[in-house]
């Protein structure tokens, strides 16, 4: 962990696996217990983080890198009293985060296809997705009130 401006920067390397799902998703809740005072927004706030990692790893493992066990899983969260950025980095081809399809929730039949990227896209403030060094950055933000 780094300690600049007044904030925290952890990166995170997994293997290629998903059974490091739930511990990346604890340590993105629990970092944002950590630096903000305990609130109802702020227990709000470290629950999102939680499932928007999670999906966001999950979505590397399984879509960009294929389930290929031999590559891993690059995470960067840093965090201060006002924002939270998460940075998953990923191997694969990449896609156009516009062109992903909004799930269908009137129906009730969630088809898998775009449910994470909808989900994160509608619990974050920014959401970017691009090339870069070879495999692609999904950039997350969220301003935070701690």
């Amino acid at each position: 962990m780094d300690k600049k401006d007044n904030g925290i920067e952890i990166q995170i390397k997994v293997p290629n696996q998903t059974r490091y799902l739930s511990l990346i998703g604890q340590i993105s809740e629990n970092l944002i217990k950590g630096i903000c005072p305990l609130s109802e927004k702020n227990e709000s706030d470290a629950n999102i983080i939680n499932v928007v990692t999670t999906e966001a790893v999950v979505n590397a493992i399984k879509h960009a890198n294929a389930d290929d066990r031999e590559m891993s899983v690059k995470i960067i969260i840093k965090v201060s009293d006002k924002e939270l950025s998460i940075k998953v980095y990923d191997s694969g081809q990449g896609f156009d985060l516009d062109t992903i399809p909004t799930p269908d929730l009137i129906s009730g039949s969630l088809d898998e296809s775009g449910r994470g990227i909808f989900i994160i896209k509608s619990l974050m403030d920014s959401v970017v997705y691009k090339k870069a060094n070879g495999g692609n950055i999904l950039e997350m933000k969220k301003m935070l009130s701690c």
